[in-house]
């Protein structure tokens, strides 16, 4: 392993709206990489790091959200020819960006909820006869469901926004899909049993990731039939193509309650613990946890 992967590098925490989860993400992935022999050190990019990159072989991209998942450190890994999992520089910056992605799936007839960009001035009666409501407020830029909001009335729109906004980047105003949410993981462009996530919140929320561990129900297998299983994976892996991604990955969507999907965004960078969704689909597919490490290292060789 040391032979083949070399010194490798864990970038985990940063210093995005994500950093806890991508430090737990970051230290399951260095574990993993020490018990199998490989000579491996985590480093917060919170801190100076960049001159401690020089020494390594490789990186294994643990960040999550901006300064991670945005094409940025792509970049400068690009620069010190450096190899490093996940997607490319374009993919990552596109996938990033909620607003565009979906303009690049509009335009390949990929399903997607209609959506707007808004803020504090927008003329919200134009925006509800646009998308109806229940609609949903989201951060382009933010991951984990951090910043976003299910709408019901009018009157709640301006706190959503300007919550949103705080965040420091533009805000989409989203029509809201009633039906299943279900994820997609992709491992080297195989698309691994897909997921159904269930919440009695209003919405797959952060609190519904993270905190309701009794609540919160992950089925998988997702319970479709086979047939309509397969080609949801065919558009997943379609959309997860189309905007540059790469390597591994997940794409987050919904069926409403006529079976069409309507699909949200792609994560670059999905979590990387025991209890997170792409090590889940993993297992089912009889990957265990340390085996997908190294199959997600072993792409940047």
């Amino acid at each position: 392993m040391q032979i083949k992967f070399g010194k490798v590098a864990v970038l985990m925490g940063g210093k995005s709206a994500e950093r806890k989860i991508s430090l737990l993400s970051g230290q399951a992935v260095l574990q993993t990489l020490l018990n199998q022999g490989i000579d491996a050190e985590g480093i917060d990019t919170n801190e100076e790091f960049v001159i401690k990159l020089a020494k390594f072989d490789r990186v294994f991209i643990a960040l999550h959200g901006r300064g991670g998942e945005d094409g940025t450190i792509q970049g400068l890994l690009e620069l010190m020819e450096i190899p490093y999992t996940g997607s490319g520089i374009l993919g990552s910056a596109l996938a990033l960006d909620k607003y565009r992605t979906k303009q690049i799936w509009q335009n390949l007839k990929i399903p997607t909820p209609t959506s707007s960009i808004v803020n504090g001035a927008s003329d919200f009666s134009q925006l509800v006869e646009q998308l109806g409501l229940p609609l949903m407020i989201k951060p382009i830029l933010e991951g984990s469901s951090v910043g976003m909001a299910k709408i019901n009335h009018i009157n709640e729109l301006a706190n959503a926004i300007a919550v949103a906004t705080q965040f420091n980047c533009p805000v989409i105003a989203e029509s809201y899909i009633k039906g299943t949410e279900y994820t997609a993981a992709i491992l080297n462009n195989s698309v691994l049993p897909m997921i159904r996530l269930e919440t009695p919140r209003d919405f797959y929320d952060f609190n519904a990731k993270y905190s309701d561990d009794t609540e919160t129900k992950y089925t998988c297998p997702c319970g479709l039939p086979t047939s309509q299983e397969q080609a949801l994976q065919d558009i997943m892996l379609q959309a997860f193509l189309a905007v540059g991604a790469s390597g591994w990955g997940r794409v987050d969507f919904i069926c409403d309650e006529s079976g069409q999907p309507w699909l949200l965004e792609v994560n670059t960078v999905p979590g990387m613990t025991n209890h997170s969704l792409v090590p889940m689909a993993a297992k089912q597919a009889g990957i265990n946890f340390d085996e997908l490490v190294l199959n997600i290292l072993a792409l940047t060789i």
